[in-house]
């Protein structure tokens, strides 16, 4: 499924971490950060998956549409209905500063 959004990093470096990061998220992992993600495509540090997040320059739109493209054309039936669920979060934790139930 990368190669369908490839080009739409300028650098190889930010995309190759894309590709990374997006089998990492398709992976069945506990836990879902930087450093899980960075380990799963074989990093020893979370660097390449961060500067792809906060500092890598790509077509974070057109991205977004080359995907919604793959799901629609692999999954996609003339008749199909997308259901989208707000899903919540619940964190359990009673000793951290905001910890309330996160969305996603």
């Amino acid at each position: 499924m990368v190669e369908s959004f490839a080009g739409r990093f300028c650098r190889v470096e930010p995309r190759r971490a894309a590709a990374g990061f997006v089998t990492g998220l398709l992976a069945d992992l506990q836990i879902k950060t930087c450093w899980q993600l960075a380990e799963q495509a074989g990093h020893g540090r979370p660097d390449a998956m961060q500067r792809l997040l906060y500092r890598a320059k790509w077509d974070a739109d057109g991205v977004r549409d080359d995907v919604r493209k793959v799901v629609a054309d692999r999954l996609g039936d003339p008749d199909g209905v997308l259901v989208v669920d707000e899903t919540g979060d619940l964190k359990k934790g009673m000793h951290t500063v905001g910890v309330q139930r996160q969305y996603t």
